[in-house]
């Protein structure tokens, strides 16, 4: 009998592999790509957010104004966006930008603590009452209120 040619006892088809062990290592370069990219928008966005108009806001719960001797000087917005000021024998009928800037300059001219509010329908579109805090400002008024209804608050409140 003969032998054959290779090693005895070990059979060809019976070999083992051995398998390369498994990674478990975190690839982070898609992370630091993301946060690169977030890194860049909040850079280019930041500056934008800072533009605005001065306001001074009131207090979360602020309380009633104390009564003053000083009648308060205010400007209406109807649901149409026209203005009406609470001066003169006209205060039914609507004024111009131009006008609104010569009264109530007019007015904090003679008295620089005139208390200045802005008193809009809920329904206005939000430009009209910037323009008019802007025409404010123009004329003078360095701090300008709210005027809100007190009951829709509080309503407000008690559905929270």
């Amino acid at each position: 009998m003969g032998t054959n040619g290779g090693s005895a006892g070990v059979s060809v088809g019976k070999r083992r592999h051995r398998r390369k062990p498994v990674m478990a290592e975190i690839n982070v370069t898609p992370m630091v790509d993301v946060m690169l990219v977030l890194l860049i928008i909040f850079m280019v966005t930041a500056p934008l957010l800072t533009q605005g108009i001065k306001v001074d806001l009131p207090k979360a719960g602020a309380e009633p104004l104390p009564p003053d001797d000083t009648k308060p000087l205010i400007l209406s917005v109807d649901v149409n966006g026209k203005y009406y000021l609470n001066i003169g024998a006209d205060e039914k009928s609507a004024i111009s930008e131009d006008s609104v800037v010569q009264r109530v300059g007019a007015v904090l001219g003679r008295e620089p603590k005139t208390p200045v509010l802005v008193q809009a329908d809920q329904n206005v579109a939000y430009g009209r009452v910037v323009t008019g805090m802007v025409l404010l400002q123009q004329a003078g008024a360095e701090k300008v209120g709210f005027v809100t209804d007190p009951a829709t608050a509080r309503k407000a409140r008690e559905r929270r």
